[in-house]
């Protein structure tokens, strides 16, 4: 055994795709090295790589400032609770995933601990609340980015980040079979299907179903067999099922990674919540259309900050409105069916965004090797003490 064996790894992710972020940087740490121990709070994917969560993951799973009010005096005890933890068991190394909300005051909390800091997922100010860097010096020891435009903010505002590639391009999410989704649920080859992906979290899915059920509703007049697909983190799955009890059609609930990724490659078209679900229908080749809507008084706060001209990652990358961006006011079900019938019929509409899908993809690639691993050599330079 080596003088590094039996340290802990102290991780915490704060919502489903932190979660599947977090088991994939713990199976790189862990090739790096074996003896390494995980500890925090992580969802069913961290769980399954052998982390055991101090609490459930669904716990921090909330967005938007008047979604959060209700539940401040909750989220400040399991503030309190992980701080407590770190501070009794002594851990190598703490990595916060993303969920800068919950992540940062983490890392504020426990500044004067002496133990190294991570965070992976470099907070989004870029896009709203640029005054908000001055806040950072001091939060973290490494800031692992997963945009290749971020070295360069931080850089203007004097913080290093280091950008390690976008994990997305490992998840497989450009590998599925459609063919065989099609043959397990009965679905005849020219049948169109049509992807929904209402949020991983549980303020985002119910204010986006009804929308999408009324959607379907005109759909089914237009497009008569059209087959919905609604992927979902476990954390909603109930929720969703609820949500979707009077759809004018039953649609298909994938929760599993696997089938997700074989529905992309059945589908002719999807509609999404802005984040990675974009990053990850680009990589399977689905012309799409982003769509949103949160509490008004959180949209009117947004728009008085933001400062980037999109909202949807894939035009961000792309330097241009390469998807269409159907957001709060415009989120209605006239134009979302609209928008989606053009994308189902439209080859030449729907072959400009496949182009456009590539470049995004080509510029997410690490530097060196695959996203995790240059993650995970990021975080190993820390625990070994090293400046690399």
């Amino acid at each position: 055994m080596n003088a590094a064996a039996g340290r802990t790894v102290w991780l915490l992710a704060g919502e489903a795709s932190g979660d599947v972020l977090g088991a994939r940087l713990m199976a790189a740490l862990r090739r790096r090295d074996p003896t390494l121990r995980f500890a925090g709070v992580g969802g069913a994917r961290m769980e399954e790589a052998g982390l055991r969560s101090l609490f459930p993951l669904r716990d921090l799973a909330v967005m938007g400032l008047v979604e959060v009010l209700p539940r401040i005096r909750h989220l400040s005890r399991r503030l309190d609770q992980a701080v407590e933890h770190i501070r009794q068991t002594r851990p190598d190394l703490v990595v916060t995933i993303d969920s800068p909300g919950f992540t940062l005051r983490l890392l504020r909390r426990i500044e004067g601990e002496g133990i190294p800091r991570v965070h992976y997922v470099a907070p989004q100010v870029w896009a709203w609340r640029e005054h908000r860097v001055r806040e950072f010096p001091g939060l973290w020891d490494r800031l692992l980015c997963l945009l290749p435009f971020e070295p360069a903010f931080f850089g203007r505002h004097g913080l290093e980040a280091r950008f390690v590639g976008h994990p997305v391009l490992q998840s497989g999410a450009g590998r599925g079979d459609g063919a065989a989704f099609r043959a397990r649920h009965g679905i005849a080859p020219g049948t169109p299907i049509l992807i929904l992906m209402p949020g991983s979290r549980r303020s985002e899915a119910p204010r986006l179903l009804p929308v999408l059920g009324r959607t379907l509703r005109i759909l089914a007049a237009t497009c008569p067999g059209i087959v919905p697909v609604v992927p979902v983190s476990a954390v909603v799955a109930e929720t969703v099922r609820r949500g979707v009890a009077d759809w004018p059609m039953k649609p298909i609930i994938v929760t599993d990674l696997d089938e997700k990724h074989d529905a992309f490659a059945a589908a002719g078209a999807a509609l999404t919540k802005s984040g990675t679900s974009t990053l990850e229908l680009a990589l399977a080749g689905v012309p799409m259309a982003v769509t949103y809507r949160v509490n008004p008084l959180t949209a009117a706060m947004a728009r008085r900050l933001i400062r980037v001209p999109y909202v949807a990652m894939v035009n961000l990358l792309a330097g241009h409105r390469l998807v269409p961006e159907l957001l709060q006011d415009r989120c209605r079900p006239d134009l979302l069916a609209a928008t989606v019938l053009r994308l189902l019929t439209d080859e030449r509409s729907a072959a400009l965004q496949r182009a456009g899908f590539r470049a995004v993809a080509a510029a997410l690639a690490a530097p060196q090797g695959d996203p995790d691993d240059a993650a995970a050599a990021e975080l190993m330079a820390v625990l070994d003490g090293g400046k690399r």
